[in-house]
């Protein structure tokens, strides 16, 4: 079976200086951001987040070129923790829901799943696995959604 993803790109997790390190990043590697997204971005709730934490980065992009992007997020301490090293995922970005499924269905079998594949405010598909060899990967399908 052959498996086809729209994009595969780095996704870092920061503790609290995501903007810090994609400015850094943007002065290295030039450009504008794709996208920058805090969580108060999301509205009232701002998916749980707590009121002191809604300024921080939920998503930020970095175009590297044509085809890859630099994404990043600040990962809230009830969320995740972030050490050094293993700090980052590869996200994929499928061309359909179903593709979505599938990957996610290879890459987390004898491995571990954080999120399961569901849909959020910016995809109709989303998820966070780690495989059997400790690489964590992101799925992501966005279809029709749109934020902003």
């Amino acid at each position: 079976m052959e498996f086809r993803v729209k994009a595969a790109n780095p996704y870092l997790n920061f503790n609290g200086n995501t903007e810090e390190a994609f400015e850094f990043y943007r002065s290295v590697f030039g450009g504008q951001f794709a996208a920058l997204v805090r969580f108060a971005d999301f509205g009232d709730d701002a998916m749980g987040v707590p009121e002191q934490d809604r300024q921080k980065i939920a998503h930020v992009a970095l175009p590297l070129g044509p085809a890859n992007t630099l994404m990043g997020t600040d990962a809230l301490e009830a969320w995740q923790t972030v050490t050094a090293g293993d700090n980052f995922s590869i996200m994929l970005e499928a061309e359909s829901a179903e593709e979505a499924g599938r990957l996610f269905a290879a890459l987390s079998e004898g491995g571990r799943v954080a999120m399961a594949l569901q849909p959020t405010e910016w995809a109709e598909q989303h998820g966070v696995c780690t495989d059997r060899f400790g690489v964590q990967w992101m799925i992501n399908y966005t279809g029709a959604v749109t934020f902003g």
